[in-house]
Parts: C-alpha cells; sequence; structure tokens
C-alpha cells in the first residue's frame, strides 16, 4: 500500500491560506480597540496641532510658536521643567537603586512586605499627598519645628514654595515608577552568576559591579525614562509645592487657559512638550532600545 505524498508546493499555499486567514481575523479582533484609540488619543492631538497652527479665523499662522521663541518667561519655564525633571529623576535614582537592591535580597515574603510601604503612595491621593508635605515643609512645619526643638537650626529652613520642596515632593510621589522595574529586573537575576563570580575570584564589590549591576540596567533605564516623562508635564505638586517661584511647562499651559484664554498659545505649548517627550523616547530607544529595556532583557 502506497502513501499518499503531498506536493511541498500544496502545503506552503495552505500555510500561506491559514496565516492570511489569522491575519484577518486579528485585524477584525482588534479594529474596535484600534478605533477606540484613533478617537481618544489621535483625534484630540490633531486638534491640538489644529489649534496651535490656526486662529479663530482659520487662517495658518506661527504666532504661536514664535511668541514662545521670543519670549524669554518661556524660555525659562522650558529651562526649568528640564532642571526639575533631571533633578528628581537623578534623586529619585540615587535612593531608588539601594532599596531596589535591599528588597530583592530579601526572602520572598519580606520583600513583600516592604513593597506594600513602596505601594503606598499609589493608595493616597496625589493632592493630599502634595498637602501633606506642605503641613512638613512649611515654615512652622513639622520637620522646622523639629529641627529647632532638637537645637540643630536657630532659624526655620526656606524648604517649600521653591525648587527644593518641589523636587521633595516630586520624588516621594515619582520614586515607586523607579522601584517597580528595577526590582522586577534585580528579582529576575540568576544568583548563580553571583556565586560563580566569588568562586573565579571576585569579591563582592566586584561581582556587584562587574556582574549585578550590568544585567539590572534594563530595569534602571526602564525606571528612569518613566519618572523623566512623567516628570515633564508634572502640574499639582510644582504649583502648590513651588509656590508660583517654579514655574514649569504644564503650569504655563494652565495659565494660558485660564488667565487668558488663549487655547492658541497652550496648544502649541502642548505641541512643543509632545515632541520634546517623542523626540527624548526616540533618541533613547536608538541608545538602548526601549522594546529591550521595558520587557527586562
Amino acid at each position: 500500500m502506497t502513501a499518499a505524498v503531498t506536493p511541498v508546493g500544496t502545503n506552503a499555499e495552505a500555510l500561506a491560506a491559514d496565516s492570511r486567514r489569522e491575519r484577518r481575523r486579528a485585524f477584525f479582533l482588534t479594529s474596535p480597540a484600534a478605533l477606540l484609540i484613533a478617537v481618544v488619543v489621535f483625534v484630540p492631538v490633531g486638534w491640538l496641532f489644529w489649534l496651535s497652527l490656526f486662529d479663530p479665523e482659520g487662517a495658518l499662522t506661527a504666532e504661536n510658536y514664535t511668541r514662545m521663541l521670543g519670549s524669554p518667561a518661556y524660555v525659562k519655564t522650558f529651562k526649568t521643567t528640564f532642571e526639575v525633571s533631571f533633578v528628581v529623576t537623578a534623586v529619585c535614582v540615587l535612593i531608588g537603586y539601594p532599596l531596589a537592591y535591599l528588597l530583592s535580597q530579601l526572602p520572598a515574603r519580606a520583600a513583600n512586605v516592604c513593597m506594600v510601604f513602596v505601594l503606598l503612595p499609589f493608595w493616597t491621593s496625589l493632592l493630599v499627598r502634595t498637602y501633606a508635605w506642605l503641613v512638613l515643609l512649611q515654615r512652622k512645619g513639622l520637620i522646622n519645628t523639629w529641627l529647632i526643638d532638637l537645637g540643630v537650626i536657630e532659624q526655620p529652613l526656606r524648604l517649600v514654595h521653591n525648587f527644593t520642596g518641589t523636587v521633595i515632593g516630586m520624588v516621594h510621589i515619582l520614586l515607586p515608577f523607579l522601584v517597580l522595574p528595577l526590582y522586577a529586573a534585580m528579582r529576575s537575576i540568576d544568583r548563580d552568576l553571583i556565586r560563580a563570580a566569588a568562586n573565579l575570584g571576585s569579591s563582592p564589590v566586584g561581582a556587584f559591579w562587574r556582574v549585578f549591576f550590568p544585567l539590572s540596567l534594563p530595569g534602571l533605564f526602564a525606571g528612569v525614562v518613566l519618572v523623566f516623562v512623567l516628570c515633564l508635564g508634572f502640574y499639582v505638586t510644582p504649583a502648590l509645592l513651588g509656590g508660583g517661584r517654579v514655574q514649569m511647562w504644564a503650569m504655563r499651559i494652565e495659565s494660558s487657559v485660564n488667565l487668558y484664554a488663549n487655547w492658541g498659545a497652550a496648544s502649541a505649548l502642548g505641541v512643543v512638550l509632545l515632541i520634546v517627550t517623542l523626540v527624548l523616547l526616540w533618541a533613547l530607544n536608538k541608545l538602548f532600545g526601549l522594546e529591550r529595556v521595558f520587557s527586562g532583557r
């Protein structure tokens, strides 16, 4: 009895047909979500571009963008936004990396308990946390009162309504966004690699810098990107803890709408912030490969 032999070409055509059916099925299944994204994201962004480029009469104009280039206030606000973002991100790295490393070295049960305290800010309103820092940092707040009572200082420190207060509040709010991906990357590192480095004569410090630290970089880069991008659009904390002395880009957008009712200027500010953020993400993707960073590889 001779077995029937299926031609190779027939198999290839059948596989190609199945692949086309799968693609069509995936397209129909994802089309509602894609339509929702287009309506919720792309339509408002397109309207933002329209308002920034056309005046109320519908004439094309670049006045909203030229005003930004010629106004020192806009340039200063743009510079302040990036200064705050860089400082907050750096402080989060300095605090978050040792914290994530400590959590990764604890037993699983103890690490889960400690992680609750890291996640605690997510369970509290952003406005409540900001007002709590306002109570702690003001001239007659708890911190200044304790320091004076202990004899550490004689005059209250200026900890709020300035750059320092803004950074402190934003670090507290954004620190979990760095710790979580960093902790996940550290927890996935094979401890046998550290033991192998020790067996080959490496000191604990050498094993950390040559083995553990490079393997934790994807989680560190993911956290840095999240924190920095979130800093660029922060509003509530700088507005309250900055006391009007720390003007960030989002605050300038709000004042353009509420004080001057100038939607064109506010839209131009939003477009510039969006483009800067996208360019920054593109540059980071070229340097580090964000798809590898956020996948932890």
